[in-house]
């Protein structure tokens, strides 16, 4: 049977102080509830962590969590105990007595979650723990190592295969920020998920900003950009360790709190290194890719990649780690054609044909999203199969400041021709660096094997630079003008379309070079910035690094990013103005209320209070006292329910305050759900009010997907949602 929502939001609320779900949350959690396999794709920031840890809560037994860094997992656990929730992990790190300490606390039943790692799952004698400690559900997180088309396969994963043999009547839910409809496919497969119901959001990360800028000395681009934003953390991914190193002690050297981190360092100094990061000790961290996969750290307000990352799924997920709390946050990634050379000649050492093609094939996609001239954020997403339908994302470069174009027929021409009269003459393709030899004129041994030296094509290109010809057929590539083949050394061929063109001699425009010296990126309004008082915020940040350091955990795991400028936007002096803010559970309540309402207090009065737009005041404040009951809403949502109430649309209000017309819908829900009324007539006419109260009426409020379907889908959700509050509240 189904858990109803509203059954779940005061377990939410009490233990990790949201008074709503993400998208896909609560349908994830209600599947898990009911012994269901699932495998859910959330992005990075989305919520995945919550997807097991609110069902260990709302039922009996263990939540087994198959974690793969040590680091995750303490991060996890000390977050969760900050929480209130009996959490605990069992790794190498601990000591005997530790270990000893935890497993007498398993055998009792006094945990609800457990932390360990693959190659821990399955040693001799651990299923039969197991099976005494009442496990209820299994959840492997970063679920994407199990597959060798992930971005990060680790072969420990591959043994999770033989869980289900082992415990063939424990659910299990598999979860990763990132994965393709391939790598997907085989996660489900590998783990052997039984009929799993399969949840995937969207990849989009509206508060990320990208920018792709040519490398022109790198270091000082990378201390520009960190100058001009002072005090904000950021990664500085490099390819090699010492590059980690070299960058990190010029960034010291000019004044910048900088560590390395890489797997070639001193055990203990890598994790110290990584810890003076995650407490915001340092500003900056300069690591390879071994670091912060499943890192939690939520104030990371910018990544910069100073190499070129060998695909796109990497990207992703290293991008991923800014902005996890929601707040504008930036990526930057320096690119230069020598960095495709050298990560080409990585894969050349590769002995595994397969692996190579592989490799092939994600570096030429990666080459492909960092010259493009068009949306990035269109582009990442397509990569992922997800369509981005804005014309203009307003937070990448390209959409910022469009590059411009030039007429290039004359130079797509010549290179197209190339590439036939290569294929007519020779009987076979080419790859891009013989093309540009030809076209260039250079005299080489392979050039005169084949007699390429006597082709028409051969120096006509020599007023171009080999980089550019470079540059000129990737683009012509990504057009579609002609393909490459990562199967047989990314030989280049025609395709019909190229040939076509060639044929009738169409006018094809091209990129201008990118220059490194475009203006910075401003940072979108629309990416969900919250205005708050500043100086309140680094009062409220002291704070917070005092409580984080009393506790000896990181800053965030106290409060994020987010929830401080909440407070530093809405002043809380009293409990239950601070019980209102997100991320104020129970636990926090108790531990944190007296010393930040006592801060805001103590500012004001000094201060005075700032107005900011669209904040009213007068008709923010919560309408019930009582912090643990469910109908204790936000101010935001009656800042949307008041401008409902003055006649404006969803959609207007939507725009106006930087929301998805869903939030602006659960916003008018969670008003509704504390007495508050609406008008339903804006949505629907009266006949169709009474057939939706009919479907409920002999269905029940429980779920949705019933009467939806009963009812033909010809309503969505959303307005479901709405009548299903009125039916339920007082004001129905």
């Amino acid at each position: 049977m189904h858990q109803p929502d509203h059954d779940l939001l005061p377990l939410l609320k009490q233990h990790f102080g949201f008074d709503s779900f993400r998208p896909l949350q609560a349908e994830i959690v209600r599947d898990a509830l009911e012994g269901l396999d699932v495998f859910a794709v959330l992005p990075t920031g989305g919520g995945k962590s919550l997807c097991f840890q609110l069902p260990a809560l709302a039922r009996p037994g263990l939540t087994l969590v198959v974690s793969p860094l040590i680091a995750l997992m303490k991060d996890q656990v000390d977050s969760l105990r900050a929480s209130g929730i009996a959490a605990t992990f069992l790794n190498s790190s601990l000591s005997a007595h530790e270990a000893r300490e935890r497993l007498s606390g398993l055998f009792n039943h006094k945990f609800s979650l457990l932390y360990i790692s693959p190659e821990r799952l399955l040693l001799p004698g651990f299923i039969n723990d197991l099976q005494a400690w009442n496990v209820a559900r299994i959840a492997v997180d970063e679920a994407h190592c199990i597959s060798e088309w992930g971005h990060d396969f680790r072969p420990e994963y591959r043994q999770l295969a033989g869980i289900r043999a082992l415990l063939p009547h424990t659910p299990l839910i598999a979860l990763t920020a990132t994965a393709t409809s391939r790598v997907r496919q085989d996660i489900v497969t590998q783990l052997r998920l039984n009929n799993p119901r399969c949840y995937v959001a969207s990849f989009d990360r509206p508060n990320l900003s990208y920018r792709v800028t040519g490398k022109s000395g790198a270091y000082k681009q990378t201390l520009s950009f960190i100058q001009e934003r002072p005090g904000q953390c950021g990664i500085v991914y490099c390819q090699s360790r010492k590059t980690a190193e070299t960058v990190a002690g010029n960034l010291v050297a000019a004044g910048i709190a900088s560590r390395p981190y890489h797997a070639g360092l001193d055990p203990a100094i890598r994790a110290s290194n990584q810890d003076l990061f995650l407490r915001d000790e340092i500003q900056v961290i300069c690591a390879t890719i071994a670091f912060g996969m499943g890192i939690n750290k939520s104030n990371v307000r910018f990544v910069i990649h100073y190499d070129l990352p060998k695909n796109i799924e990497g990207y992703y997920q290293e991008t991923g780690r800014a902005g996890r709390d929601s707040l504008p946050s930036e990526c930057l990634l320096l690119f230069s054609p020598g960095d495709v050379v050298k990560q080409s000649q990585f894969i050349e050492e590769k002995t595994d044909p397969h692996d190579q093609s592989v490799a092939r094939e994600q570096l030429q996609l990666m080459v492909h999203f960092a010259e493009s001239s068009g949306c990035r954020r269109k582009e990442l997403l397509a990569y992922f199969g997800e369509t981005y339908r804005p014309e203009n994302c307003g937070g990448c470069d390209n959409c910022l400041s469009p590059r411009e174009t030039f007429d290039g027929t004359l130079l797509a021409q010549q290179f197209l021709s190339c590439v036939f009269r290569v294929r007519e003459k020779s009987g076979f393709a080419v790859g891009l660096n013989h093309l540009i030899e030809i076209l260039t004129g250079r005299d080489s041994e392979k050039i005169r094997k084949w007699d390429h030296h006597k082709l028409s094509t051969y120096g006509i290109g020599k007023e171009q630079t080999r980089s550019e010809w470079a540059a000129i057929g990737r683009e012509l590539i990504r057009l579609g003008y002609a393909s490459q083949n990562a199967e047989h050394y990314n030989a280049i061929e025609l395709t019909d379309h190229g040939r076509s063109v060639l044929r009738e001699r169409r006018q094809i425009a091209l990129t201008k070079p990118e220059c490194s010296s475009q203006p910075e990126i401003q940072t979108s309004p629309r990416t969900g910035e919250i205005l708050c008082d500043e100086a309140l915020f680094g009062k409220l940040r002291a704070l917070r690094k005092i409580l984080a350091d009393e506790r000896n955990v990181p800053a965030y795991v106290v409060f994020s990013d987010a929830a401080l400028r909440q407070m530093a936007r809405f002043y809380p002096t009293q409990e239950r103005e601070f019980a209102s803010m997100n991320g104020v559970g129970a636990a926090k309540l108790r531990d944190f209320s007296d010393r930040f309402t006592a801060e805001v207090r103590l500012f004001l009065e000094d201060h005075p209070r700032q107005i900011f737009p669209n904040e009213l005041r007068g008709t923010l404040k919560p309408k019930t006292p009582d912090p643990s009951s469910t109908r204790s809403v936000h101010e935001s949502a009656y800042a949307t329910w008041h401008r409902f109430q003055n006649g404006v649309s969803v959609q207007k209000i939507a725009t106006e305050r930087g929301l998805a017309e869903s939030t602006v819908f659960e916003h008018l829900v969670r008003c509704v759900q504390a007495g508050e009324s609406i008008d339903l007539g804006k949505f629907l006419n009266p006949e169709q009010q009474q057939e939706v109260r009919s479907a409920f009426a002999k269905l029940g409020p429980e779920r949705l997907t019933p009467v939806h379907e009963s009812l033909g889908g010809r309503y969505d959700f959303e307005t479901l949602k709405l009548v299903r509050a009125m039916l339920t509240s007082s004001s129905g």
